[in-house]
C-alpha cells in the first residue's frame, strides 16, 4: 500500500484530528485511524466491518461495480479458462505464475502428500453415522495438528511451508472420506496417477466392487469450481481465518475456523438454498408462479443464485461457470431430472426478462456450480464441504501473508458499549 500526503481531518468536542490516507494499488482510498483512539479518545462503529479495511493485502482484488475479480492481478475467468486450480493455488500462495519446472515441482509435492495418517481412519469412526460432512470435515482439520506436529509452529517458515502442502493436498481426502462415511461407503485412497479433480471425484464415486473412469468433462468442470472458489478476499470465513491466525493458533486450527465459519448459510450454503430452491419449484409449470413471486415485493420469497451482494453488475465466476453447467449436462443430460430442467428454464427467463436485466439479477457462480454438483451426484450436504476444500487454499494464502507482515497484532475489535452503567451488588434476601 502507498501512502501520500493526502489528509482528512476530524473536529469533534473541540478536537481537530488529522489522519493520513492511504491510496492502495487499486480500489478507494482508506482513511488510516490507527491512532484515532490515542489521540482522540474515540473508536469508529462498523457492524460487520463493512467500511473497514483489516489488512493490507497483495492476493486478491474485488471491484463490484466493474464485475471484476483478480488473482494477483490476473482476471479469474482468463485463470479458469486457461489455468487449472493447481497452478492457481501456486499463484495465490507464491505471487506469481510458476514456471513448467515450478509447476511439475508444486503439482509433485501435492500429490505426494494426499494419503491421511492412517489412524485417523478411528477418528472418522467416532462420528455418527448421520454427521454432517462439514461437522467432520471442522472436527478432522482441528485435529490434524495431534497427527502432524512437525508443522505446527507457525514461527518457522519451513513447517509453514509443509503445513500449506498438507492442508491443500489432503483437503480433498478429508471432504471424499466425510462423504464416503456419510453414505455407509468404504473409504477410497487417493492416486498418484490421477490429477487434483480426478482423485477427488474418484474418491467420492468409486467402490471396490469396480473400477471408476473419470469423465474428463466432468474433471475439468470440478477443477473449474475450485478454481472459481479459492480465493474471494476478505469474507467472513476469511477474515475468521486471519482473526485465528491473529493470536497465533496452528494453521490446521485456523482452517478449521475457517471452515466451521463458512458453513453458515449466509455464507458457504448459497449453492444449497439454490438447488433447494430449484427443488421446491419442482417443475417448468410452476415457473411463473415464482417469477411472480419473486416480483412481488411483499411477498418474503426470493429467488436463490441470481445477483450477489458484493457483485452489482454481474459475477465474472458465472460465464465460466455457465460453461461447464451446458457441457456437464450436455453429457449426462436433463430430460430425467426436474431439477436441472427447471434451473435451465429459469436461466433463460432471467437472461430475457427485462425485470431481472434492469436489476442486474443475473445467474451467479452458486447458482451454475449449484446445478453442476447436482447433476455429478453429489447430495446438498456436500455443496459447502466442496466450497470448503477450494477455498483452503484461499485461507492458507491470506494466513501466510499475515503471519509475514511485520504489522501483525492480535485482532481485537471494540464495541459500542449500550448495557447497564456501575450498580452496586444487592444481596439476595434483599432483592
Amino acid at each position: 500500500m502507498a501512502d501520500n500526503t493526502k489528509t482528512a481531518k476530524l473536529s469533534f468536542d473541540g478536537k481537530e484530528l488529522e489522519l493520513p490516507i492511504l491510496s492502495p494499488t487499486a480500489g478507494p482510498d482508506v482513511l488510516d485511524i490507527r491512532k484515532l483512539y490515542a489521540q482522540g479518545d474515540v473508536f469508529t462503529y462498523d457492524p460487520g466491518f463493512t467500511s473497514t479495511a483489516a489488512c493490507d493485502s497483495t492476493i486478491t482484488f474485488i471491484d463490484g461495480d466493474l464485475g471484476e475479480l483478480l488473482h494477483r492481478g490476473y482476471p479469474i475467468d482468463q485463470l479458469a479458462e486457461k489455468s487449472h486450480f493447481l497452478e492457481v493455488c501456486y499463484l495465490l500462495l507464491y505471487g506469481e505464475l510458476p514456471s513448467a519446472v515450478q509447476l511439475e515441482d508444486f503439482e509433485g509435492r501435492v500429490t505426494q502428500h494426499t494419503m491421511l495418517h492412517e489412524q485417523m481412519v478411528y477418528f472418522y469412526r467416532g462420528f455418527r453415522r448421520d454427521a454432517h460432512p462439514m461437522a467432520i470435515m471442522t472436527g478432522v482439520v482441528g485435529a490434524m495438528s495431534a497427527f502432524y506436529h512437525d508443522s505446527t509452529d507457525i514461527t518457522d517458515p519451513w513447517q509453514r511451508e509443509v503445513a500449506t502442502i498438507r492442508l491443500i493436498a489432503k483437503m480433498p481426502t478429508i471432504a471424499a472420506w466425510a462423504y464416503k462415511f456419510s453414505i455407509g461407503q468404504p473409504f477410497v485412497y487417493p492416486r498418484n496417477d490421477l490429477d487434483y479433480a480426478s482423485n477427488f471425484l474418484r474418491m467420492c464415486f468409486s467402490v471396490p466392487a469396480e473400477e471408476y473412469e473419470v469423465n474428463p468433462i466432468l474433471s475439468r468442470a470440478m477443477d473449474r469450481i475450485f478454481t472459481l472458489h479459492a480465493d474471494h478476499e476478505q469474507n467472513a470465513s476469511t477474515s475468521t481465518v486471519r482473526l485465528a491466525s491473529s493470536s497465533g493458533a496452528n494453521p490446521f486450527a485456523c482452517i478449521a475456523a475457517g471452515i466451521a465459519c463458512l458453513w453458515g448459510p449466509a455464507h458457504g450454503g448459497a449453492n444449497q438454498a439454490c438447488l433447494e430452491m430449484l427443488r421446491e419449484i419442482g417443475s417448468v409449470e410452476r415457473i411463473p408462479e415464482y417469477i411472480a413471486r419473486a416480483k412481488d415485493k411483499d411477498d418474503p420469497f426470493r429467488l436463490m443464485g441470481f445477483g450477489h451482494r458484493v457483485y452489482k453488475n454481474f459475477d465474472p465466476r458465472a460465464k465460466v461457470m455457465k460453461q461447464s453447467a451446458d457441457e456437464v449436462l450436455e453429457l449426462l443430460g436433463v430430460e430425467n431430472n426436474p431439477t436441472l430442467q427447471v434451473a435451465k428454464e429459469l436461466e433463460r427467463i432471467a437472461l430475457e426478462d427485462p425485470y431481472f436485466k434492469d436489476k442486474k439479477l443475473y445467474p451467479n457462480v452458486d447458482f451454475y456450480s449449484g446445478i453442476i454438483l447436482d447433476a455429478m451426484g453429489f447430495p446438498t450436504s456436500m455443496f459447502t464441504p466442496i466450497f470448503a476444500l477450494a477455498r483452503t487454499v484461499g485461507w492458507i494464502s491470506q494466513w501466510k501473508e499475515m503471519i509475514a507482515d511485520p504489522q501483525m497484532k492480535i485482532g481485537r475489535p471494540r464495541q459500542l458499549y449500550v448495557g447497564a452503567t456501575r450498580r452496586d451488588y444487592v444481596d439476595v434476601e434483599n432483592r
